[in-house]
This record gives structure tokens, C-alpha cells and sequence, in this order.
């Protein structure tokens, strides 16, 4: 019998399973309740287990709304959401299972492991953010605004995914597709009537290309312009969801949902964030106005938003002689995804190997990790764009590795999906090298979740680490990229099988940090905007305005008033990254400084990647990332080294 779950959503069905599963939930929690001698087994454990089985019911339904979205994945999704949240906020409200867990925390402090500790510690915490200590009114309408929080996210994100699958540019001018690398141009390529056209979108691999390569200014503006202003119905979204944080933050005793998203976090005050941000931005700025000086020049005209990468391009290949399509040739999907597996091998000493198994998508495939030849952990991969998949590239979790209720041990398992460009029967996926970072960032969450040697599935792998220290094990792997000793492994060309040239992996690695600190602004822009928008309460045109006077110290080329970003900032609207975008940067100094030590140490049996593989990520959420990283390093995270590995003096 497998180890793992199915992939398998019965869409007719589901509401009713839904409904099932939760009456017979609360039908438990009821009769746990009535347990005279609560104990971390008999009760904790218990409730920890009931969870898991349920996110491992709805994990699939959420992942075919974002892979395979149709209208029936919409409806199914957008009807089970307000059930959830109901289910959940109840449970979380819920004060006997509260003052049950401080009693076990209590009465077991001495027999209990750290493992269990963390769960009833982030438990209580999670118990007191939920408003379980509060009177009913106040419990009911928290409850209001988490299912209207719920809905009003889901339709922000599915607004920004209809705008940008409804827009598309034709050409038919060949002159306007000069200089656009092949693989882009043949992805664009279609008949219509006897003529060939070229069709360019907003989805990531097509937007890119034009807005990096292509020579019609006039196009990339009308491009810009259609990605900018997607959404603008979400504007009321965006006024709605701030007013309800602000009133549930309220109702906790927080004086706004900056301080209520940083009790759950590493950084512990607004403060701290927001001089940990200026601070950055000091250090930066003056090195982005150097890099903007020289993109200028190469336009006798002032540049524009719309024109910055391609200008940025034309620099960089006058710079370092790179070519994204001389590269792209020796980044061949399989193969870089084959040379990952082998680099993760040498550095942590596990290995992969492909399964049968059939799944959501003809592209999509799974493989089993394994460590000391035990299987360990399974990993789906869905790397394609597609009409009908979310843009981007995320990591999501299935399975955590943990003992259930029966001390049997649970397997993990995790998703890695991202858009890359198409592969087809006659044209291999070549990926730019922008997407191998991505692939490796992606991966560094991943095997975060998969090699969890935690027992307590609430903080194994992924589940339990702090916001602010997520991004850590992902960001730590991405900048191994760029090493020539990894690039080795799997950059080589598809049809010759050369092995990328030497001269080509120093030019990437020179231009690596190549506009940085404008890179760096840019991120700021976002962190300080999403971090002061949660401070206090911002409606319409205030929230531009907060916008663009953040904009005035950190947007060098001043973006034009149809510029309506927010509308498409799904990071902090639909996904998680609410008062917390900061947690990117945050993240960055712990994995600047391990990752420094590894390469300094010669990378393969380096002594700081054995205590991270130990210590980081088989640690998983057991103890707060701080107390590991001082255990990993010995000392608190020096923030010089982000500057460094970012180029910035």
C-alpha cells in the first residue's frame, strides 16, 4: 500500500464530503471534550491529527483551482470557502480546547518533549490571536469577518487571474518582433487566415519576453499599460479587506494589523521592521541611482517604467556580452531539474527517483525522496505555463511527515509548481536562468517540508515556522544557482551535449548582481508599502497616495498615474504575506550569512550544510527559527552579509 495519498478531487461531490467530514469533526471535538484527564496524547494529539487529515481532504481542491482553473474549480472552491472558514475560526474560537491546552501545558510541563511544547505554546498563541478568550459577540462577528475576509481574497486573486488570461496583443508586423529570442517567438507563433501572427499575453513568460527584448516601445507601453491597470474592481477589494483587518485587529486588543501580524512573527515590533527597511533603503540608494545613470544612457530620451528592462538588457549584454538565448539552450527543463536532484544529493545526501504515477496533467510527474535508501518524502512538480494556471511559481504542502494518533509515522509530501515556458513534441522547455533560480528557490521550501524529522505534524516541516523565517531555506538554495561547481552539473547544451563553457559561467556570475541595488528599491517599495498600509487605516485615494509618496524615495523613474499596481499585489491581498512582505529581506540576512559559510567552507562536505541539513531543515517548526539559526551558526544572523550577497557596498 503507498505511502501517499492519491492526487484526486471528486468535484460533483465535494461540498457533501466537505460537510461530512466537519459535522464529524466537531462530533469529536465534543467527545474529547468530555475527557476527564486531558492529556497531550490522548487530546492534543488528537486534535492535531484531525486537522491534518482534513487539510490533506481540501489541499487538492485548492491546488486544481490554481493548476487546472475552470469555472466548475471556481465554483466548488468559492462555495467550500465560507464552510471552511466557519469550520475553522469556530475551532479556533473554541475556549474549553483553549483552556484544555494551557491545562496540559500546565499539569505535563515535565514529561513533555520540545516538540510538544512548541505545538501547545504556537497553539495557545494562535488560540489568543483568534479571540478564544473573548465574549460571544465579539467571538461571532470575528467569525463574520474571517469568512468575508476568506471571500474577498479568493475574488481578488481570481479578478487578477481572469484580467490577465482575457488580454492578448497580436502582431503581425515582423519588424516588431526583431531581436525577441526564438523560443519566445515560437511560443507566440500562430495561423490565422494564411497569415502568421504572433500573440503576446500578460502571463509571465510572454510578458517578459516582449517587455525585455522587444524593440516597439509603443507595444511594450501597451503592454505595461494592460499589466498595470488588471483589476481595477479590486480597489474595492482592497478598501473592504484593510477595514476588516483594522476591525479584527481591534477587537484583539491590537492597535492595528501591523502590531497583530507581528505577534506570530520573528521581528517583535513596527519598529524593528521599519528600521531594518529604512535602513536597507539608506544603504542602497545612492548605488541605484549609479545603475540608473548608466541604463539612461544608452536612450537619448528619459526612460519610462516601460522601458527599463529593456534597456536594462541592451546594458547588460554591452556589459557582460549575455545573451539570455545563447544561455537558454543550456538550461534544458529535465535536464536542470535532473542536475538539481544530483547537486541536492552531493550536498545532503538524498536522492530522487521518478514514479509512474499519473496526476492532474499530462506535464505534471511526481518523484521519491530518499535519504540513507529509506523512502522519505514524495515531490510533484508542474512546471509549465498553461491557459487556466495561476502565473508565478509557488510550493505548497500535502503531507507532514509526523507519527499519527497510532504512533504510526506519515510520510511527507509537497507540490512545486511554476510557469515555465512550454515544452512541445518538437521544442524542448528552455529555460531562462531566472527560472533555475526560481526552480531552486522553490525546491529550498520543499525540501524544507519534505525532510521534517518532526513527530508533531503542527510544527514539522513548513507548519509552525515563523512568517518572517519561511523564506529563509528557499532563498538559502536559490543562491546556489550561481555557483560554477552546481551550474556544472546540469548546464549543457541540448542538442551538443557541450558542457556550459567556463567563460559563460563568469559572465553570469559577474552580472549576477547586475542592477541590484535598483532590484533592491524596488522590493523595499513593496515591503514599506504593504508594512505601513497595515499601520493604520488607508481607504481609496489614500491608498495611492501612501504609495506614491513611499514612491518618492524609492522609485527612481516615477511611475505614470495609470500605474494601479496594488489592484495585482496578490502577495499581501490573496496570499499570506499580509503586514509581512518585509519577511522576504528579513529572511535574506539568516540565509545570506549560512549560505556564505557553506560556500567559504568549499560547499560539498562543508560542516555549516551537514548542522543545516540537521538542525534547519529536519528541525522544521520545533523550535523558533532564531533559537535554530544560533544553533546552526553559533550566533545571531549579521545583516552585512545580504548587502554582500546583493553586491551593495
Amino acid at each position: 500500500m503507498s505511502k501517499f495519498l492519491k492526487f484526486r478531487v471528486d468535484l460533483d461531490g465535494f461540498i457533501e464530503e466537505l460537510k461530512s467530514k466537519i459535522e464529524q469533526n466537531n462530533a469529536k471535538v465534543d467527545t474529547l471534550l468530555e475527557i476527564e484527564n486531558k492529556t497531550f496524547a490522548n487530546f492534543v494529539k488528537q486534535l492535531e491529527m484531525m486537522d491534518e487529515h482534513l487539510n490533506q481532504f481540501f489541499t487538492p481542491l485548492s491546488h486544481l483551482n490554481s493548476v487546472n482553473n475552470s469555472d466548475k474549480t471556481q465554483e466548488i472552491y468559492a462555495e467550500s470557502l465560507p464552510i471552511i472558514t466557519e469550520y475553522s475560526t469556530k475551532l479556533s474560537q473554541n475556549i474549553e480546547i483553549y483552556k484544555a491546552y494551557k491545562e496540559i501545558q500546565k499539569s505535563e510541563e515535565k514529561n513533555l518533549n520540545q516538540e510538544q511544547k512548541r505545538v501547545l505554546e504556537l497553539n495557545i498563541l494562535h488560540f489568543e490571536l483568534s479571540g478564544a478568550h473573548l465574549d460571544e459577540k465579539t467571538k461571532a462577528r470575528l467569525q463574520e469577518i474571517n469568512i468575508k475576509k476568506s471571500e474577498l481574497s479568493n475574488n481578488f486573486s481570481q479578478n487578477v487571474l481572469n484580467a490577465t488570461n482575457e488580454y492578448e496583443y497580436i502582431i503581425t508586423d515582423e519588424k516588431d518582433i526583431e531581436g525577441i529570442p526564438q523560443s519566445d517567438i515560437l511560443n507566440a507563433k500562430f495561423e490565422e487566415n494564411g497569415t502568421t501572427k504572433y500573440r503576446f499575453t500578460l502571463q509571465m513568460p510572454s510578458y517578459i519576453a516582449y517587455m525585455t527584448y522587444g524593440k516597439n516601445e509603443k507595444i511594450r507601453e501597451e503592454l505595461y499599460r494592460a499589466y498595470v491597470t488588471r483589476a481595477p474592481q479590486n480597489a474595492q477589494i482592497i478598501d473592504e479587506l484593510l477595514l476588516l483587518k483594522n476591525e479584527m485587529s481591534n477587537l484583539l486588543g491590537f492597535d492595528n494589523y501591523a502590531s497583530y501580524s507581528l505577534a506570530s512573527k520573528m521581528a517583535k515590533d513596527e519598529k524593528s521592521v521599519l528600521d531594518f527597511l529604512e535602513k536597507l533603503l539608506i544603504n542602497s540608494k545612492e548605488q541605484a541611482k549609479e545603475e540608473l545613470q548608466e541604463v539612461q544612457k544608452l536612450s537619448s530620451k528619459s526612460l519610462q517604467s516601460f522601458d527599463s528592462a529593456y534597456y536594462g538588457e541592451l546594458l547588460k549584454k554591452e556589459k557582460y556580452e549575455i545573451d539570455e538565448e545563447i544561455y537558454r539552450p543550456y538550461f534544458e527543463q529535465k535536464k536542470v531539474v535532473e542536475g538539481m536532484f544530483e547537486f541536492l544529493n552531493k550536498l545532503f545526501g538524498v536522492k530522487f527517483k521518478r514514479t509512474d504515477e499519473k496526476l492532474w496533467h499530462e506535464k505534471a510527474y511526481s518523484c521519491d525522496l530518499y535519504i540513507d535508501d529509506m523512502l522519505k518524502s514524495r515531490l510533484y512538480l508542474d512546471l509549465e505555463t498553461r491557459k487556466g494556471k495561476q502565473g508565478g511559481a509557488w510550493m505548497n504542502n500535502f503531507q507532514t511527515h509526523c507519527k499519527d494518533e497510532k504512533a504510526d509515522e506519515q510520510l511527507s509530501s509537497a507540490v512545486i509548481v511554476c510557469n515555465f515556458p512550454p515544452s512541445t513534441d518538437k521544442n524542448p522547455s528552455l529555460l531562462r536562468h531566472d527560472d533555475v533560480v526560481t526552480l531552486f528557490h522553490e525546491m529550498g521550501h520543499a525540501i524544507h517540508h519534505m525532510l521534517s524529522n518532526v513527530n508533531e505534524n503542527e510544527v514539522s516541516g513548513v507548519n509552525g515556522v515563523e512568517w518572517d523565517a519561511v523564506e529563509f531555506p528557499s532563498q538559502f538554495l536559490e543562491n546556489f544557482a550561481y555557483e560554477p561547481h552546481v551550474l556544472k552539473l546540469f548546464a549543457s547544451h541540448y542538442e551538443t551535449a557541450e558542457i556550459i563553457p567556463d567563460e559563460m559561467i563568469e559572465k553570469l556570475v559577474r552580472s549576477k548582481n547586475f542592477l541590484s541595488a535598483s532590484g533592491m528599491l524596488r522590493q523595499l517599495e513593496f515591503s514599506i508599502f504593504d508594512f505601513k498600509l497595515h499601520t493604520k487605516v488607508y481607504q481609496k485615494d489614500e491608498v495611492q497616495s501612501l504609495l506614491d509618496s513611499i514612491r518618492e524615495e524609492t522609485a527612481l523613474i516615477k511611475p505614470p498615474s495609470y500605474n494601479k499596481f496594488q489592484n495585482g499585489f496578490s502577495h499581501i491581498f490573496s496570499g499570506g504575506y499580509a503586514a509581512g512582505y518585509y519577511s522576504y529581506k528579513w529572511a535574506e540576512v539568516l540565509s545570506a550569512d549560512a549560505f556564505f559559510s557553506v560556500v567559504d567552507e568549499g560547499i560539498f562536505g562543508s560542516e555549516t550544510a551537514k548542522r543545516y541539513l540537521h538542525v534547519v531543515l529536519q528541525g522544521g517548526g520545533s523550535q523558533s527559527m532564531g533559537v535554530l539559526f544560533k544553533e546552526l551558526m553559533g550566533r545571531e544572523a549579521n545583516p552585512e552579509y545580504l548587502l554582500r550577497l546583493n553586491g551593495i557596498k
